[in-house]
Protein backbone atom coordinates (compact mmCIF):
# COMPACT_ATOMS: atom_id res chain seq x y z
CA UNK A 1 0.00 0.00 0.00
CA UNK A 2 2.89 2.46 1.11
CA UNK A 3 4.04 1.83 -2.48
CA UNK A 4 1.53 2.42 -4.39
CA UNK A 5 0.82 6.02 -2.53
CA UNK A 6 4.43 7.00 -3.45
CA UNK A 7 3.87 5.89 -6.62
CA UNK A 8 1.24 8.04 -6.84
CA UNK A 9 2.93 11.07 -5.00
CA UNK A 10 5.56 10.99 -7.61
CA UNK A 11 3.48 11.11 -10.64
CA UNK A 12 1.33 14.00 -9.41
CA UNK A 13 4.77 16.19 -8.72
CA UNK A 14 6.11 15.44 -11.48
CA UNK A 15 9.41 13.69 -9.78
CA UNK A 16 11.40 10.36 -10.61
CA UNK A 17 12.53 8.98 -13.85
CA UNK A 18 9.13 7.66 -14.51
CA UNK A 19 7.49 11.05 -14.13
CA UNK A 20 10.07 13.09 -16.48
CA UNK A 21 10.10 10.70 -19.26
CA UNK A 22 6.38 10.94 -19.41
CA UNK A 23 6.82 14.79 -19.59
CA UNK A 24 9.50 14.62 -22.26
CA UNK A 25 7.44 12.25 -24.37
CA UNK A 26 4.32 14.13 -24.27
CA UNK A 27 3.47 17.31 -26.46
CA UNK A 28 5.42 20.29 -25.34
CA UNK A 29 3.50 22.82 -23.19
CA UNK A 30 1.82 26.22 -24.94
CA UNK A 31 3.22 29.36 -23.46
CA UNK A 32 0.87 32.22 -23.82
CA UNK A 33 3.72 34.90 -23.12
CA UNK A 34 6.61 32.72 -25.57
CA UNK A 35 6.79 34.88 -28.97
CA UNK A 36 7.41 33.24 -32.31
CA UNK A 37 3.60 32.19 -33.26
CA UNK A 38 1.77 35.29 -34.02
CA UNK A 39 4.34 36.79 -36.10
CA UNK A 40 6.98 33.73 -36.65
CA UNK A 41 9.34 35.11 -40.20
CA UNK A 42 9.26 39.15 -38.72
CA UNK A 43 12.60 40.49 -37.61
CA UNK A 44 12.53 42.82 -34.94
CA UNK A 45 13.46 45.29 -36.60
CA UNK A 46 10.58 45.64 -38.78
CA UNK A 47 7.02 47.40 -38.54
CA UNK A 48 4.25 44.22 -37.35
CA UNK A 49 1.59 44.84 -40.02
CA UNK A 50 -1.77 46.11 -39.37
CA UNK A 51 -0.28 48.34 -36.56
CA UNK A 52 -0.41 51.83 -36.80
CA UNK A 53 2.27 54.20 -37.76
CA UNK A 54 3.86 56.11 -34.53
CA UNK A 55 4.68 59.72 -34.74
CA UNK A 56 7.51 60.57 -32.93
CA UNK A 57 8.42 64.34 -31.70
CA UNK A 58 11.10 66.04 -33.45
CA UNK A 59 13.80 68.36 -32.46
CA UNK A 60 15.73 70.51 -34.72
CA UNK A 61 17.12 73.07 -32.31
CA UNK A 62 15.21 75.79 -32.59
CA UNK A 63 11.57 76.87 -30.19
CA UNK A 64 9.69 75.46 -32.62
CA UNK A 65 6.62 75.65 -30.55
CA UNK A 66 6.40 79.59 -30.50
CA UNK A 67 3.21 81.03 -28.25
CA UNK A 68 0.31 82.21 -30.81
CA UNK A 69 -2.00 85.19 -29.61
CA UNK A 70 -4.99 86.25 -31.43
CA UNK A 71 -7.29 89.14 -29.46
CA UNK A 72 -11.32 88.42 -31.08
CA UNK A 73 -13.41 91.55 -31.71
CA UNK A 74 -14.97 91.20 -27.65
CA UNK A 75 -10.66 91.92 -26.33
CA UNK A 76 -10.36 88.75 -25.30
CA UNK A 77 -6.95 87.21 -26.02
CA UNK A 78 -6.50 83.63 -27.10
CA UNK A 79 -2.56 82.46 -26.50
CA UNK A 80 -1.82 78.85 -27.38
CA UNK A 81 1.37 77.00 -27.54
CA UNK A 82 1.82 73.49 -28.62
CA UNK A 83 3.25 70.84 -27.00
CA UNK A 84 3.86 67.19 -27.84
CA UNK A 85 1.27 64.89 -26.25
CA UNK A 86 -2.48 63.43 -25.85
CA UNK A 87 -3.84 65.43 -23.20
CA UNK A 88 -4.07 69.20 -23.40
CA UNK A 89 -3.99 72.03 -20.25
CA UNK A 90 -6.87 74.92 -21.41
CA UNK A 91 -8.10 77.74 -18.87
CA UNK A 92 -9.11 80.99 -18.60
CA UNK A 93 -6.84 83.80 -16.48
CA UNK A 94 -8.71 87.05 -15.14
CA UNK A 95 -7.02 89.96 -14.48
CA UNK A 96 -9.17 89.59 -10.90
CA UNK A 97 -7.96 89.15 -7.41
CA UNK A 98 -8.05 90.50 -3.51
CA UNK A 99 -6.22 93.87 -5.09
CA UNK A 100 -9.40 95.01 -6.78
CA UNK A 101 -11.27 94.81 -3.93
CA UNK A 102 -10.57 97.91 -1.92
CA UNK A 103 -14.29 99.13 -2.90
CA UNK A 104 -16.28 96.12 -2.14
CA UNK A 105 -16.21 93.64 0.77
CA UNK A 106 -12.98 92.15 1.46
CA UNK A 107 -13.19 88.32 0.62
CA UNK A 108 -14.68 88.40 -2.64
CA UNK A 109 -11.76 86.67 -4.37
CA UNK A 110 -11.90 84.24 -1.87
CA UNK A 111 -15.03 83.36 -2.54
CA UNK A 112 -15.16 82.85 -5.98
CA UNK A 113 -12.44 80.48 -5.74
CA UNK A 114 -14.62 77.97 -3.40
CA UNK A 115 -17.43 78.44 -5.55
CA UNK A 116 -15.78 77.71 -9.12
CA UNK A 117 -16.93 75.05 -11.38
CA UNK A 118 -20.39 74.89 -8.95
CA UNK A 119 -23.46 74.71 -10.89
CA UNK A 120 -24.35 76.55 -14.32
CA UNK A 121 -26.78 77.71 -16.58
CA UNK A 122 -26.34 73.97 -18.21
CA UNK A 123 -24.81 71.97 -15.48
CA UNK A 124 -27.23 71.44 -12.68
CA UNK A 125 -24.46 70.69 -10.07
CA UNK A 126 -20.52 70.12 -9.31
CA UNK A 127 -21.39 66.68 -9.96
CA UNK A 128 -22.61 67.23 -13.58
CA UNK A 129 -19.52 68.63 -14.37
CA UNK A 130 -17.12 66.40 -13.08
CA UNK A 131 -19.24 63.32 -15.17
CA UNK A 132 -18.69 65.99 -18.64
CA UNK A 133 -14.93 66.22 -17.76
CA UNK A 134 -14.51 62.64 -16.88
CA UNK A 135 -15.76 61.67 -20.71
CA UNK A 136 -12.70 63.40 -21.91
CA UNK A 137 -10.44 62.41 -18.42
CA UNK A 138 -10.57 65.72 -17.59
CA UNK A 139 -10.07 67.38 -14.60
CA UNK A 140 -10.68 70.94 -13.19
CA UNK A 141 -9.35 73.29 -10.28
CA UNK A 142 -9.37 77.09 -9.53
CA UNK A 143 -6.85 79.12 -7.92
CA UNK A 144 -6.85 82.67 -6.80
CA UNK A 145 -4.08 85.20 -5.80
CA UNK A 146 -3.75 88.89 -5.13
CA UNK A 147 -4.38 90.08 -8.43
CA UNK A 148 -4.92 86.73 -10.79
CA UNK A 149 -8.16 84.17 -10.95
CA UNK A 150 -7.37 81.49 -12.86
CA UNK A 151 -9.92 78.64 -13.79
CA UNK A 152 -7.87 75.67 -15.50
CA UNK A 153 -9.00 71.98 -16.81
CA UNK A 154 -6.45 69.71 -18.46
CA UNK A 155 -8.04 66.69 -20.39
CA UNK A 156 -7.82 64.77 -23.65
CA UNK A 157 -7.01 67.38 -26.47
CA UNK A 158 -9.74 65.62 -28.93
CA UNK A 159 -12.36 67.37 -26.32
CA UNK A 160 -10.77 70.89 -26.88
CA UNK A 161 -14.39 72.32 -28.12
CA UNK A 162 -16.55 70.90 -25.24
CA UNK A 163 -13.85 72.05 -22.40
CA UNK A 164 -13.58 75.36 -23.91
CA UNK A 165 -17.53 75.15 -23.48
CA UNK A 166 -17.63 74.62 -19.96
CA UNK A 167 -15.27 76.83 -19.27
CA UNK A 168 -17.24 79.62 -20.95
CA UNK A 169 -20.07 78.17 -19.34
CA UNK A 170 -18.26 78.44 -15.36
CA UNK A 171 -17.09 81.31 -15.66
CA UNK A 172 -19.89 83.34 -17.59
CA UNK A 173 -22.92 81.66 -16.51
CA UNK A 174 -22.36 80.13 -12.64
CA UNK A 175 -25.94 80.44 -10.96
CA UNK A 176 -24.46 80.87 -7.18
CA UNK A 177 -27.35 79.50 -5.63
CA UNK A 178 -28.26 80.10 -2.00
CA UNK A 179 -27.24 76.71 -1.20
CA UNK A 180 -23.82 76.95 -2.55
CA UNK A 181 -22.76 80.29 -0.81
CA UNK A 182 -23.97 79.10 2.53
CA UNK A 183 -21.37 75.83 1.53
CA UNK A 184 -18.82 78.08 0.79
CA UNK A 185 -19.43 80.28 3.64
CA UNK A 186 -18.39 76.75 5.79
CA UNK A 187 -15.68 75.77 3.49
CA UNK A 188 -14.17 79.35 4.02
CA UNK A 189 -14.81 79.36 8.14
CA UNK A 190 -13.33 75.72 8.38
CA UNK A 191 -9.96 77.43 5.93
CA UNK A 192 -9.37 80.21 8.34
CA UNK A 193 -9.54 77.88 11.16
CA UNK A 194 -7.26 75.49 9.47
CA UNK A 195 -4.72 78.63 8.89
CA UNK A 196 -4.49 79.39 12.14
CA UNK A 197 -3.71 75.76 13.60
CA UNK A 198 -1.22 74.48 10.98
CA UNK A 199 2.37 74.28 12.41
CA UNK A 200 3.38 76.24 9.08
CA UNK A 201 3.72 79.60 9.48
CA UNK A 202 4.27 80.41 6.01
CA UNK A 203 0.74 81.33 4.46
CA UNK A 204 -0.28 83.50 7.41
CA UNK A 205 3.35 85.26 7.59
CA UNK A 206 3.25 86.20 3.81
CA UNK A 207 -0.49 87.50 4.48
CA UNK A 208 0.98 89.56 7.30
CA UNK A 209 4.13 90.83 5.47
CA UNK A 210 1.96 92.22 2.48
CA UNK A 211 -0.59 93.97 4.96
CA UNK A 212 2.47 95.22 6.69
CA UNK A 213 4.03 96.31 3.43
CA UNK A 214 1.46 98.20 1.60
CA UNK A 215 -1.39 98.88 4.34
CA UNK A 216 -4.03 99.42 3.27
CA UNK A 217 -3.74 99.02 -0.21
CA UNK A 218 -3.82 96.91 -3.02
CA UNK A 219 -1.85 93.94 -2.76
CA UNK A 220 -1.96 94.96 0.89
CA UNK A 221 -5.54 93.84 1.10
CA UNK A 222 -6.29 90.53 2.63
CA UNK A 223 -5.90 87.45 0.36
CA UNK A 224 -8.12 85.58 2.67
CA UNK A 225 -12.12 86.55 3.81
CA UNK A 226 -11.84 88.36 7.19
CA UNK A 227 -14.52 86.70 9.53
CA UNK A 228 -16.58 89.07 9.85
CA UNK A 229 -16.94 89.35 6.40
CA UNK A 230 -18.31 85.65 5.77
CA UNK A 231 -21.93 86.13 6.65
CA UNK A 232 -22.16 89.56 4.45
CA UNK A 233 -20.69 88.09 1.42
CA UNK A 234 -24.31 87.09 -1.19
CA UNK A 235 -25.43 86.69 -4.71
CA UNK A 236 -25.83 90.29 -5.28
CA UNK A 237 -21.92 91.20 -3.80
CA UNK A 238 -20.96 89.01 -6.00
CA UNK A 239 -22.38 89.67 -9.06
CA UNK A 240 -21.13 93.68 -8.54
CA UNK A 241 -17.98 92.63 -8.66
CA UNK A 242 -18.55 90.00 -11.41
CA UNK A 243 -19.83 92.96 -13.49
CA UNK A 244 -16.82 94.85 -13.49
CA UNK A 245 -14.13 92.41 -13.41
CA UNK A 246 -15.07 89.73 -15.38
CA UNK A 247 -15.04 90.83 -18.53
CA UNK A 248 -13.84 90.00 -21.70
CA UNK A 249 -10.81 92.59 -22.26
CA UNK A 250 -9.13 91.59 -18.65
CA UNK A 251 -9.32 87.97 -19.84
CA UNK A 252 -6.70 85.54 -21.31
CA UNK A 253 -7.83 81.79 -22.78
CA UNK A 254 -4.86 79.93 -22.67
CA UNK A 255 -3.83 76.64 -23.69
CA UNK A 256 -1.01 74.32 -24.35
CA UNK A 257 -1.09 71.30 -26.28
CA UNK A 258 -3.97 72.26 -28.68
CA UNK A 259 -4.11 73.80 -32.00
CA UNK A 260 -4.37 77.92 -32.27
CA UNK A 261 -6.58 77.92 -35.01
CA UNK A 262 -8.69 74.84 -32.48
CA UNK A 263 -8.94 77.04 -30.16
CA UNK A 264 -9.61 80.21 -31.40
CA UNK A 265 -12.33 78.57 -33.16
CA UNK A 266 -13.93 77.40 -29.42
CA UNK A 267 -13.26 80.51 -28.57
CA UNK A 268 -15.06 82.30 -30.90
CA UNK A 269 -17.83 79.52 -30.25
CA UNK A 270 -18.48 79.72 -27.17
CA UNK A 271 -16.80 83.46 -25.64
CA UNK A 272 -18.41 85.84 -28.19
CA UNK A 273 -21.43 87.18 -28.18
CA UNK A 274 -21.96 85.53 -24.83
CA UNK A 275 -24.39 87.22 -22.50
CA UNK A 276 -23.14 86.76 -19.05
CA UNK A 277 -25.42 85.80 -15.39
CA UNK A 278 -24.78 89.26 -14.29
CA UNK A 279 -26.27 91.37 -17.64
CA UNK A 280 -24.18 92.83 -20.05
CA UNK A 281 -23.74 96.24 -19.00
CA UNK A 282 -20.57 97.74 -19.54
CA UNK A 283 -17.81 97.71 -16.15
CA UNK A 284 -17.91 101.56 -14.94
CA UNK A 285 -16.09 101.20 -11.46
CA UNK A 286 -12.75 99.68 -12.10
CA UNK A 287 -10.04 100.21 -9.97
CA UNK A 288 -6.50 100.99 -11.37
CA UNK A 289 -5.11 101.87 -8.38
CA UNK A 290 -1.10 101.14 -8.66
CA UNK A 291 0.26 99.96 -5.94
CA UNK A 292 1.84 102.27 -2.55
CA UNK A 293 4.66 100.63 -1.06
CA UNK A 294 4.57 102.08 2.71
CA UNK A 295 6.59 99.79 5.00
CA UNK A 296 5.36 99.43 8.80
CA UNK A 297 5.22 96.25 11.27
CA UNK A 298 2.47 93.81 11.67
CA UNK A 299 2.65 91.05 15.13
CA UNK A 300 0.42 88.27 16.16
CA UNK A 301 1.17 87.74 19.87
CA UNK A 302 0.67 84.22 20.03
CA UNK A 303 1.50 80.41 22.33
CA UNK A 304 2.92 78.28 19.79
CA UNK A 305 3.91 76.01 22.67
CA UNK A 306 1.37 73.21 21.41
CA UNK A 307 1.61 73.70 17.45
CA UNK A 308 2.00 70.11 16.93
CA UNK A 309 2.13 67.89 19.92
CA UNK A 310 2.72 64.18 19.61
CA UNK A 311 6.09 62.07 20.36
CA UNK A 312 8.40 64.16 18.36
CA UNK A 313 6.14 67.91 19.04
CA UNK A 314 8.09 70.67 17.33
CA UNK A 315 9.87 72.76 19.28
CA UNK A 316 8.22 75.95 20.69
CA UNK A 317 9.45 78.69 17.60
CA UNK A 318 8.89 82.54 17.59
CA UNK A 319 8.72 83.63 13.45
CA UNK A 320 10.23 86.85 11.73
CA UNK A 321 9.72 87.83 8.48
CA UNK A 322 11.48 91.45 7.06
CA UNK A 323 10.79 92.23 3.48
CA UNK A 324 12.17 95.19 1.49
CA UNK A 325 10.51 96.46 -1.50
CA UNK A 326 11.95 94.93 -4.99
CA UNK A 327 10.32 96.16 -8.16
CA UNK A 328 7.70 94.75 -10.89
CA UNK A 329 7.96 91.78 -13.58
CA UNK A 330 7.52 94.29 -15.97
CA UNK A 331 10.98 95.80 -15.38
CA UNK A 332 14.21 95.61 -16.32
CA UNK A 333 16.03 94.33 -12.98
CA UNK A 334 13.19 91.48 -12.17
CA UNK A 335 16.06 89.21 -13.56
CA UNK A 336 18.60 90.79 -11.37
CA UNK A 337 16.34 90.13 -8.28
CA UNK A 338 15.37 86.85 -9.37
CA UNK A 339 18.99 85.96 -9.50
CA UNK A 340 19.74 87.67 -5.70
CA UNK A 341 16.70 85.61 -4.51
CA UNK A 342 18.55 82.18 -5.48
CA UNK A 343 21.84 83.41 -4.30
CA UNK A 344 20.22 83.88 -0.46
CA UNK A 345 18.41 80.69 -0.92
CA UNK A 346 15.14 81.11 -2.52
CA UNK A 347 12.78 78.10 -2.11
CA UNK A 348 14.44 76.72 1.12
CA UNK A 349 17.44 76.08 2.29
CA UNK A 350 17.19 72.86 1.09
CA UNK A 351 14.72 73.45 -1.79
CA UNK A 352 13.71 70.99 -4.80
CA UNK A 353 15.96 70.14 -7.62
CA UNK A 354 18.73 68.20 -6.56
CA UNK A 355 20.47 66.88 -3.17
CA UNK A 356 22.40 69.82 -1.43
CA UNK A 357 20.73 72.28 -3.97
CA UNK A 358 20.56 75.22 -1.50
CA UNK A 359 24.04 74.14 0.95
CA UNK A 360 26.06 76.75 -1.18
CA UNK A 361 23.07 79.56 -0.69
CA UNK A 362 24.10 82.47 1.80
CA UNK A 363 21.20 81.96 4.47
CA UNK A 364 22.76 78.02 4.64
CA UNK A 365 26.11 78.80 4.93
CA UNK A 366 26.41 82.07 6.67
CA UNK A 367 23.44 81.48 8.85
CA UNK A 368 22.18 78.17 9.50
CA UNK A 369 25.70 76.78 9.03
CA UNK A 370 26.96 78.78 11.75
CA UNK A 371 23.66 79.62 14.01
CA UNK A 372 23.11 76.06 15.21
CA UNK A 373 19.78 77.49 17.52
CA UNK A 374 18.18 79.00 14.01
CA UNK A 375 15.47 76.41 12.59
CA UNK A 376 14.92 78.00 9.12
CA UNK A 377 16.23 80.74 6.99
CA UNK A 378 14.33 81.36 3.71
CA UNK A 379 14.22 83.76 0.92
CA UNK A 380 10.55 84.81 -0.79
CA UNK A 381 10.44 86.62 -3.59
CA UNK A 382 7.08 87.76 -4.63
CA UNK A 383 6.81 90.12 -7.70
CA UNK A 384 3.52 91.99 -9.30
CA UNK A 385 2.99 93.82 -12.46
CA UNK A 386 3.68 97.20 -10.52
CA UNK A 387 5.60 96.32 -7.48
CA UNK A 388 7.91 93.90 -5.47
CA UNK A 389 9.06 92.63 -2.19
CA UNK A 390 11.47 90.32 -1.38
CA UNK A 391 11.78 88.72 2.35
CA UNK A 392 13.95 86.51 4.61
CA UNK A 393 11.75 84.27 7.14
CA UNK A 394 13.65 83.34 9.92
CA UNK A 395 12.29 81.14 13.32
CA UNK A 396 14.10 80.68 16.65
CA UNK A 397 13.80 79.69 20.13
CA UNK A 398 11.65 83.21 21.53
CA UNK A 399 14.88 83.43 23.80
CA UNK A 400 16.88 84.44 20.73
CA UNK A 401 14.75 86.54 18.75
CA UNK A 402 16.76 89.41 18.72
CA UNK A 403 20.23 87.69 18.07
CA UNK A 404 17.95 86.33 15.07
CA UNK A 405 16.73 89.78 13.39
CA UNK A 406 19.88 91.02 13.83
CA UNK A 407 21.02 87.96 11.62
CA UNK A 408 19.12 88.47 9.38
CA UNK A 409 19.92 92.32 8.97
CA UNK A 410 23.41 91.60 8.55
CA UNK A 411 21.91 89.16 5.67
CA UNK A 412 20.54 92.48 4.21
CA UNK A 413 23.54 94.94 4.23
CA UNK A 414 25.76 91.73 3.05
CA UNK A 415 23.55 91.86 0.21
CA UNK A 416 24.85 95.35 -1.33
CA UNK A 417 28.36 94.22 -0.84
CA UNK A 418 30.87 91.89 -2.96
CA UNK A 419 29.58 89.40 -5.08
CA UNK A 420 31.76 86.39 -5.54
CA UNK A 421 31.71 85.21 -8.88
CA UNK A 422 31.47 81.78 -8.19
CA UNK A 423 28.44 82.24 -6.17
CA UNK A 424 26.79 84.25 -8.90
CA UNK A 425 27.09 82.08 -11.25
CA UNK A 426 26.12 78.66 -9.17
CA UNK A 427 22.92 81.37 -8.58
CA UNK A 428 22.10 82.30 -12.00
CA UNK A 429 22.94 78.10 -13.51
CA UNK A 430 20.39 77.36 -10.08
CA UNK A 431 17.91 79.86 -11.69
CA UNK A 432 17.88 78.95 -15.33
CA UNK A 433 18.22 74.95 -14.24
CA UNK A 434 14.58 75.41 -11.90
CA UNK A 435 13.16 77.58 -14.66
CA UNK A 436 13.50 74.50 -17.89
CA UNK A 437 12.93 71.68 -15.32
CA UNK A 438 9.54 73.43 -14.45
CA UNK A 439 8.69 74.90 -18.01
CA UNK A 440 8.58 70.78 -18.80
CA UNK A 441 5.49 70.71 -16.65
CA UNK A 442 2.19 71.06 -19.16
CA UNK A 443 0.45 72.84 -16.10
CA UNK A 444 3.30 75.49 -15.11
CA UNK A 445 3.79 76.41 -19.27
CA UNK A 446 -0.08 77.00 -19.27
CA UNK A 447 0.02 79.16 -16.26
CA UNK A 448 3.55 80.48 -17.83
CA UNK A 449 1.24 81.43 -20.83
CA UNK A 450 -1.67 82.80 -19.42
CA UNK A 451 0.35 85.37 -16.90
CA UNK A 452 2.59 86.58 -19.45
CA UNK A 453 0.26 87.07 -21.88
CA UNK A 454 -2.32 88.94 -19.57
CA UNK A 455 0.50 90.94 -18.31
CA UNK A 456 2.31 91.85 -21.48
CA UNK A 457 -0.17 90.75 -24.61
CA UNK A 458 3.14 88.53 -25.28
CA UNK A 459 5.20 85.78 -23.99
CA UNK A 460 9.14 85.37 -23.46
CA UNK A 461 10.51 82.32 -24.32
CA UNK A 462 12.54 79.88 -22.47
CA UNK A 463 15.79 80.47 -24.20
CA UNK A 464 15.02 84.33 -24.02
CA UNK A 465 14.68 84.14 -20.22
CA UNK A 466 17.80 82.49 -19.69
CA UNK A 467 19.98 84.52 -21.88
CA UNK A 468 18.52 87.58 -19.56
CA UNK A 469 19.65 85.60 -16.54
CA UNK A 470 23.12 84.78 -17.99
CA UNK A 471 23.74 88.43 -18.97
CA UNK A 472 23.06 89.50 -15.08
CA UNK A 473 26.40 90.65 -13.62
CA UNK A 474 27.83 91.00 -10.08
CA UNK A 475 27.24 94.96 -10.48
CA UNK A 476 23.80 94.49 -11.18
CA UNK A 477 23.08 92.33 -7.62
CA UNK A 478 25.19 94.97 -6.03
CA UNK A 479 23.03 97.61 -7.48
CA UNK A 480 19.72 96.82 -7.44
CA UNK A 481 20.45 95.75 -3.44
CA UNK A 482 21.19 98.95 -2.56
CA UNK A 483 18.58 100.36 -4.20
CA UNK A 484 16.44 98.44 -2.33
CA UNK A 485 18.00 99.09 1.04
CA UNK A 486 17.05 102.87 0.85
CA UNK A 487 13.74 101.88 1.37
CA UNK A 488 11.53 101.16 4.34
CA UNK A 489 11.24 97.76 6.01
CA UNK A 490 7.93 95.52 6.64
CA UNK A 491 8.47 93.31 9.00
CA UNK A 492 5.95 90.87 10.48
CA UNK A 493 6.28 88.50 13.34
CA UNK A 494 4.05 85.49 14.85
CA UNK A 495 5.16 83.56 18.37
CA UNK A 496 6.28 84.60 21.44
CA UNK A 497 7.55 88.56 20.87
CA UNK A 498 8.79 89.78 24.15
CA UNK A 499 12.46 89.53 22.95
CA UNK A 500 11.36 91.05 18.92
CA UNK A 501 13.45 94.55 18.74
CA UNK A 502 11.25 97.70 18.11
CA UNK A 503 10.51 98.65 14.46
CA UNK A 504 12.84 101.84 14.85
CA UNK A 505 15.59 99.11 15.93
CA UNK A 506 15.24 97.70 13.04
CA UNK A 507 14.98 100.13 10.91
CA UNK A 508 18.38 101.74 12.17
CA UNK A 509 20.13 98.09 11.68
CA UNK A 510 18.94 98.10 7.97
CA UNK A 511 20.10 101.75 7.78
CA UNK A 512 24.16 100.91 9.27
CA UNK A 513 26.96 99.92 7.61
CA UNK A 514 27.38 96.49 9.31
CA UNK A 515 23.41 95.88 10.10
CA UNK A 516 23.65 95.66 14.08
CA UNK A 517 21.05 96.28 15.97
CA UNK A 518 21.38 99.79 18.06
CA UNK A 519 22.33 98.27 21.73
CA UNK A 520 19.80 97.98 24.40
CA UNK A 521 20.78 97.99 27.77
CA UNK A 522 18.39 96.99 31.07
CA UNK A 523 19.02 97.07 34.81
CA UNK A 524 16.61 93.49 35.35
CA UNK A 525 15.61 91.22 32.61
Amino acid sequence: MAAVVLAATRLLRGSGSWGRSRLRSGRPTYRPFSSGSAYPSIPLSSPLPGVPKPVFATVDGQEKFETKVTTLDNGLRVASQNKFGQFCTVGILINSGSRYEAKYLSGIAHFLEKLAFSSTARFGSKDEILLALEKHGGICDCQTSRDTTMYAVSADAKGLDAVVGLLADVVLQPRLTDEEVERTRLAVQFELEDLNMRPDPEPLLTEMIHEAAYRGNTVGLHRFCPPENITKIDRQVLHAYLRNYYTPDRMVLAGVGVEHEHLVQSARKHLLGTRPAWGDQKATDIDSSVAQYTGGVVTLERDMSNASLGPTPIPELTHVMVGLESCSFLEEDFISFAVLNMMMGGGGSFSAGGPGKGMFTRLYLNVLNRHHWMYNATSYHHSYEDTGLLCIHASADPRQVREMVEIITKEFILMGGAVDVVELERAKTQLMSMLMMNLESRPVIFEDVGRQVLATRSRKLPHELCALISNVTAEDIKRVASKMLCRKPAVAALGDLSDLPTYEHIQAALSSRDGRLPRVYRLFR
